[in-house]
């Protein structure tokens, strides 16, 4: 694999991100979205499974100090440790009468209090989110800063 092709998958997977959090707000907003879309298990989002792939490579670059992936492992745990709570607020399982196991609930009715704690935990996360993103530009920089011939060693 090329440098450009590695900074690219992980540029891709920082977007992958992006955007799951973003379907976390719009969530938090209202929106209906549906259980599945937004992967709780911090290894089924892109980014994880970026990460627990070609994102392991990455721990083999000189100038890329092992404490940074280790960084940003605990925050996309941590992460998707907020979102479990925001996730069981909208999902968890209500009971439901004939019908609604029949067809199917999307996701139940949040009260007032209920969509307060949601907005909570998603106000931590997006501050996670930040915390991650800077972790993932600091290792693109290092990324990019390696020579070509010692990405290709790495793959």
């Amino acid at each position: 694999m090329e440098k450009e092709e590695v900074v690219n998958h992980l540029r891709a997977a920082k977007a992958a991100h992006i955007k799951w959090v973003q379907r976390a707000k719009l969530l938090i907003n209202g929106l209906d979205i549906e259980e599945g879309a937004i992967p709780v298990d911090s290894t089924e989002c892109k980014f994880g499974q970026w990460f627990y792939g070609d994102g392991q490579l990455l721990n083999s670059l000189a100038n890329n100090p092992t404490e940074a992936m280790s960084n940003i492992e605990t925050l996309h745990f941590k992460l998707h440790d907020q979102y479990l709570q925001i996730f069981n607020v909208y999902f968890s399982k209500t009971k439901g009468g004939f019908f609604s196991k029949i067809f199917g609930m999307k996701r139940k009715v949040v009260g007032e209090f209920e969509a307060q704690v949601a907005k909570e935990h998603y106000d931590i996360m997006e501050n996670i989110s930040k915390e991650l993103l800077d972790e993932i530009n600091r290792l693109e920089r290092r990324l990019i800063a390696v020579s070509e011939d010692k990405i290709r060693t790495l793959i």
